[in-house]
């Protein structure tokens, strides 16, 4: 079995999943609309991408552009998507809404895992945002099939969350501490040796596996040099 680290690259479409796959992506996360940060994709877009490529798929459950889950008619149209996209074959999933005040919407975040029912998934980048990491952590370190967290380590990327990633990767095994750090957000090639460095070996790109801009797509030969950088 591989110990090679993971990389994960967010693909909006069949061309981008299959040039992922082609630059050496172990995993993708599916969005669409980059504009407000990646929503929710339909459910024949997934069936799409999901018979052109046969690596991992994660699908993003969000519906609007922030980090809040809505009013009730949102999470009930968010919580729809997902069992839509479950029945049509998803098992993998990223997901993860705050309160106005920086904390964990439990009761958002609990009722889209009862619908995705056991499958794994990511914790995306609103720890970055949240108003005690440590204790949101804590707070959802039993919530089912949790694990993955997607973060910079800082709301403004990893230049300024180089030191928290670092600390919470020594912290790794800790109650709260269990899932996977993937580190994405504003990361770039010259971060990974530091990174690698401390043992963080799940990395997340999206923009940098565009050369040309988000209006273009994914590029093979980009995807590679990062899988290459990964596995010197």
């Amino acid at each position: 079995m591989s110990n090679r680290a993971v990389l994960e690259v967010i693909a909006l479409d069949e061309e981008d999943a299959v040039a992922a796959q082609a630059g050496g992506a172990d995993r993708l996360e599916l969005v669409t609309d980059m504009a407000a940060d990646g929503l929710t994709p339909s459910t024949t877009g997934f069936a799409a991408i999901r018979a052109a490529v046969d690596i991992p798929l994660r699908v993003m459950l969000r519906l609007t552009d922030g980090f809040a889950a809505g009013d009730p008619e949102h999470v009930a149209a968010l919580v729809d998507r997902a069992a839509e996209l479950r029945g049509a074959g998803a098992t993998e999933f990223v997901l993860g809404f705050l309160t106005p005040d920086g904390e964990p919407d439990l009761v958002a975040v609990e009722r889209l895992i009862a619908v995705i029912d056991g499958c794994r998934w990511t914790f995306h980048r609103a720890i970055d945002r949240a108003a005690d990491r440590d204790a949101l952590r804590k707070q959802l370190a039993d919530l089912p099939g949790l694990d993955t967290y997607l973060t910079a380590g800082a709301a403004t990327g990893v230049d300024d969350g180089l030191a928290t990633l670092k600390a919470e990767a020594a912290r790794a095994g800790e109650p709260g501490y269990e899932p996977q750090i993937l580190v994405g957000g504003g990361l770039r090639l010259d971060h990974l040796p530091e990174l690698r460095a401390a043992g963080l070996d799940a990395f997340h790109i999206g923009g940098a596996a565009r050369p040309n801009g988000w209006t273009a797509p994914v590029a093979a030969e980009a995807v590679r040099t990062w899988r290459e950088a990964l596995d010197e």
